[in-house]
């Protein structure tokens, strides 16, 4: 995974916490450089229709960038070009993992593949699947679609503005895809899921594991324990995770990781228990979990993706 260069000086912050001395390692304001081994992200057409005198074109995307990376929806563009050479406008263009808080969004491990994203609130969750629609234009052979989009890779630090890269999706219209597989598009080698009891390291020389999951009539209940061997208390964010899973649909409303609550762990191998959830329908199968984990330093995060298939 990409570690930031450090160019500047650091600094040490102690803050008092019900007693205790919590210590936050030096920040980092370094500029981050993004690997990008691969080739942005790819994009699949699964239908094509006309209603109300619009096209409608659904799409699933897959993340070709060779590291974890996130799609800004509302950066994305799209026009469509008919077979004689005539080039309209799309007016609407819901491309992209979710829409950006704070200068990022949810990410996805290279080789994973989606059809749309949580939108609304926690409260209200609406899905939102990825699709272009073009007024005033026909359905036709011969037709193609150019979408611009905006992507970022992570890790994700809260305190250097993530680099965008730019591309462009060039995708046939008569060419549909309907027997698509989700979440995995394809293996990447480093990018494998771990195992749902898999111990993450984190923080502070903290440790994060999920040690249950509980599937809901609305989704999935997560609980959480982090381990603190240093002498120091430390906070462990990792937010809200998603998840997604055989229906492509990355379930979870996106919330900046730094600003989920975390309970204190304690020092001297103390540790600290909490739950996260999730909503998510119950006839959907063969899930995986989005964890971001705070890492290195203070609010920023390293993804992982959690094996919960068999849940």
């Amino acid at each position: 995974m990409r570690v930031p260069r450090t160019l500047a000086a650091v600094v040490a912050v102690v803050m008092a916490v019900t007693g205790c001395d919590y210590i936050v390692p030096p920040i980092d304001t370094s500029t981050a450089t993004p690997l990008l081994s691969g080739q942005g992200w790819g994009a699949i057409v699964t239908g094509v229709s006309e209603a109300n005198g619009a096209l409608h074109v659904d799409l699933s995307l897959r993340n070709d960038s060779g590291d974890w990376s996130a799609m800004n929806v509302a950066a994305s563009t799209a026009e469509v070009t008919d077979g004689s050479g005539k080039t309209s406008s799309c007016a609407t263009a819901f491309v992209g993992t979710s829409v950006f808080v704070n200068d990022s969004g949810w990410f996805l491990p290279p080789g994973f593949m989606m059809a749309g994203y949580t939108s609304g609130t926690a409260a209200q969750p609406v899905t939102q699947m990825n699709y272009v629609e073009c007024a005033g234009v026909a359905k036709a052979a011969g037709q193609k679609l150019a979408i611009q989009y905006t992507y970022i890779t992570g890790p994700f630090n809260y305190y250097v503005a993530s680099h965008k890269s730019s591309g462009t999706l060039n995708l046939s219209l008569d060419k549909v895809v309907t027997d698509t597989k989700y979440p995995i598009a394809q293996k990447v080698a480093g990018y494998e899921p771990v195992k749902a009891d898999a111990v993450i390291g984190a923080i502070n020389k903290c440790t994060v594991q999920l040690t249950d999951v509980k599937r809901t009539d609305t989704g999935f209940q997560f609980s959480w324990k982090s381990t603190n061997p240093s002498s120091d208390p430390a906070y462990v964010h990792i937010g809200i995770p998603p998840v997604i899973g055989a229906d492509g649909i990355l379930y979870g409303v996106y919330l900046s990781p730094h600003l989920s609550d975390a309970p204190i762990t304690p020092a001297g191998g103390g540790t600290a228990t909490w739950t996260t959830v999730v909503a998510a329908p119950k006839a959907v199968t063969g899930f995986y979990i989005v964890l971001p984990v705070e890492t290195r330093q203070q609010k920023y995060f390293v993804d992982y993706v959690v094996d919960i298939t068999d849940k």
